[in-house]
């Protein structure tokens, strides 16, 4: 703690287009000038050697504390999903996930929308943002009832939470583990028409236009999805979405070999959606990249396909994924930190993911030119079931600060 003023730096303000050299003070927990005029002599100096300087990952939505991966992958406040065990529907169980990380990284718990995430009764949303709760969850499924759905969204209005939706319709989705198309038909699978997704959609921004609702769909996936999506944002509704990597970067083609590491949910779309995926980040419909860390281990894993859990390790490889879509032109970086950082902040409702002053000073120091390759074996998760098994990947981080001190 004191004062640190960091040198040499290339600095990725969320708010800007490019990148610029500089230097920051950081004093005790905040950050208080970028580019200071004064430079103090108590100062501990230090040297980022042109690294880039960015606010830490807030990662939206993740079903883990998971305190190494989080490290690795510059990821310094996490909003907890609440399928938890116990789940998080009780008062006491959030404040007890919000103690989870501190002080290296923070745990932001999202409250389970009903008792029990079964989807009936609604949980008592007002206590547990009273314990800490950031947001409204639904979990790994959508609350199939509407009018539960509509007194959840009308609740959280009223206590100014976000509402986090999962996008499938049940009704579609039932017993199916794969997305309808070739790939599911070659393999024997029980698949869901990728219009599960749209349908749920449909339903849940009709519900956000009724109560007033702040609407965040955790992940989309398909074209369909995006289409309605940029409609509601266009009449002016307090509508949100995210994806992570593997949507980004893989289609149900991943799944030929019952590949169980690939088996996610939502569960991989076709090549078509794929490519509207990264078209919907490009034009500014995708708000959030989120990794849905979910670390599962052999007992879940190596399995059938069919009786395999459905989820990846995704903490330590989300920003080395990302930064393909900044080569690739479809990004600039300040506006991919907008997407892991600023924007899941806003939701949150937290003053973070920004390089300002007053800011909270957690920062992350990127190398991101760093070539390395994924390796499920040597992961820092609780689990390496991830899909990008031998992916050879850029980018690292190489310093992570959380609130004025280096980890």
């Amino acid at each position: 703690m004191g004062l640190i003023l960091i040198e040499n730096a290339r600095l990725c303000d969320p708010t800007a287009e490019t990148l610029t050299e500089g230097t920051l003070l950081v004093r005790d927990e905040v950050i208080e000038a970028v580019n200071p005029t004064y430079r103090p002599d108590a100062a501990e100096r230090i040297d980022a050697g042109g690294l880039i300087v960015a606010p830490g990952i807030i990662d939206m939505g993740v079903f883990k504390t998971d305190k190494p991966a989080f490290h690795f992958g510059g990821i310094t406040r996490a909003a907890l999903m609440p399928d938890t065990s116990p789940i998080l529907d009780d008062p006491g169980m959030v404040q007890h996930a919000g103690r989870a990380g501190k002080p290296d990284f923070w745990v932001h718990p999202l409250a389970a929308a009903t008792r029990g995430l079964q989807g009936k009764d609604l949980a008592e949303l007002a206590m547990m943002k009273a314990a800490g709760a950031r947001g409204v969850a639904t979990g790994r499924q959508a609350v199939a009832d509407a009018g539960v759905m509509l007194r959840v969204m009308r609740y959280a209005a009223a206590l100014d939470l976000v509402v986090v939706s999962h996008a499938e319709d049940q009704g579609l989705t039932a017993g199916a583990i794969a997305t309808e198309g070739e790939t599911a038909t070659r393999l024997g699978l029980p698949s869901a028409p990728p219009c599960a997704e749209a349908v749920a959609v449909a339903r849940d921004i009709a519900l956000a236009h009724v109560s007033g609702a702040r609407l965040h769909f955790r992940l989309i996936t398909t074209a369909e999805g995006f289409a309605l999506i940029r409609s509601a944002k266009a009449t002016g509704l307090s509508v949100t979405c995210g994806t992570s990597p593997a949507y980004l970067y893989l289609n149900d083609a991943a799944i030929s070999d019952f590949r169980t590491f690939a088996r996610l949910s939502p569960p991989l779309r076709a090549e078509g959606d794929r490519q509207a995926t990264i078209a919907a980040v490009a034009d500014g419909t995708v708000d959030v990249i989120t990794s849905s860390h979910d670390p599962r281990g052999p007992e879940d894993k190596r399995l059938p396909f069919e009786d395999a859990a459905p989820g990846m390790a995704g903490a330590e490889t989300l920003l080395a994924l990302s930064l393909n879509l900044v080569r690739d032109g479809h990004l600039s970086l300040p506006r991919l930190m907008r997407l892991l950082s600023t924007n899941p902040a806003k939701l949150l409702g937290l003053d973070a993911g920004q390089l300002s002053a007053g800011t909270p000073a957690d920062l992350i120091f990127i190398d991101a030119d760093t070539p390395w390759r994924v390796d499920s074996r040597k992961m820092a998760a609780a689990a390496g079931n991830t899909p990008f098994d031998g992916l050879p990947v850029q980018g690292r981080v190489r310093r992570v600060m959380k609130g004025g001190v280096f980890y």
